[in-house]
């Protein structure tokens, strides 16, 4: 292969593929055209994930190690078959995003060092409707594999009981994401409620192992629920996707009953082809489901005057919202001060 470049014809487009031999994961010594063949070698399962959302961009040009860069705009020099969609940020600012529409899309943004994607829950073709519920299992500091583990099992556990199919997979580092499909019928504010209700469900349920506090001071050594990865406008680092970890791990998706076994660190650029091609892909009959019981439980909560759980600062104030200050910090009632 010439050090310069190389070309590939893909989904009927001619895609150009600068320095090739460049080296991003020092440790492993994989080069540009390692991670080119990686996607090739997922793109069934990575295109079902993600095919026709709009992805955000995280850019290492001088491979895992030096600096990267997160890219929402797509750069103005670009082929003219390339598909963009425009996405907001919670302040209103707008920007022209890339859509991973095929391979060729995904391929082009390997080529300007884009290792994994961040994706957002809903397709280009229908901004107003998330369709995927995201439950991000998130270990707090002294919490390990095996708690989140555990934690995994109380949400299947919980989201069966209301008739529900979520779907794992390991976040390519430490925590663990459960999925669940929806029908194109709610909004983000909606599926974030929904991912509340849940957080706070399991919290209940296991106290002992299971936060939805927001603010640290709160959590403990326990898993946090992060519901608001829903929030309208967050992403998260998409399905099939590498991780720029020295290992080139990639955020996996596995059957329930891997979760026993399933070591994240092992599931890597390397190893991944292998297992997808004996395995199949555990995503591949995920169904599109309602997200009514869930927001029943959101309206319960609501109901019985639980106010909404805290946003993330970069959002305007919320209806319904606390103050959005760490309780440590907050001001006592002036009849106690």
């Amino acid at each position: 292969m010439a050090e310069a470049g190389a070309t590939l014809e893909v989904d009927g487009h001619r895609l150009a593929i600068s320095h090739p031999d460049k080296v991003l994961f020092p440790g492993q010594g994989q080069t540009k055209w390692d991670l080119v063949t990686y996607y090739q070698a997922v793109a069934g399962p990575l295109l079902a994930a993600m095919g026709g959302r709009p992805v955000l961009l995280q850019r290492f040009p001088n491979g895992v190690g030096g600096p990267s860069f997160f890219q929402k705009r797509v750069p103005t020099t670009r082929p003219p078959w390339l598909q963009t969609v425009t996405v907001s940020t919670p302040n209103g600012t707008t920007s022209d995003a890339l859509v991973a529409a095929d391979l060729a899309h995904v391929l082009w943004a390997v080529n300007l060092a884009c290792l994994g994607f961040h994706v957002w829950p809903y397709r280009a073709s229908d901004p107003d409707h998330a369709d995927e519920l995201r439950i991000d299992l998130d270990p707090t500091p002294g919490v390990g594999l095996p708690m989140v583990k555990e934690a995994a099992r109380e949400v299947r556990k919980v989201l069966e009981e209301l008739g529900l199919l979520g779907l794992p997979k390991t976040t390519g580092n430490r925590g663990i994401h459960v999925y669940v499909r929806l029908e194109p019928r709610w909004s983000s504010y909606e599926v974030r409620s929904a991912a509340v209700a849940l957080a706070r469900e399991l919290e209940r349920r296991r106290p002992d192992l299971v936060t939805a506090a927001w603010w640290k001071e709160e959590r403990g050594a326990r898993v946090f629920v992060d519901f608001n990865q829903n929030a309208p406008h967050k992403t998260v680092f998409g399905a099939w996707s590498v991780r720029a970890r020295p290992g080139a791990q990639v955020s996996t998706p596995f059957s329930w009953e891997e979760l026993g076994s399933i070591e994240p660190d092992e599931l890597t650029m390397a190893t991944v082809p292998s297992r997808l091609a004996q395995l199949g892909d555990p995503w591949a009959s995920m169904p599109a489901q309602s997200l009514e019981p869930l927001l029943a439980w959101h309206e319960r909560d609501r109901a019985a005057g639980l106010a909404d759980a805290p946003w993330p600062p970069v959002y305007p104030k919320m209806p319904g919202e606390p103050p959005r200050v760490a309780p440590s910090r907050a001001r006592p009632p002036a009849s106690q001060a």
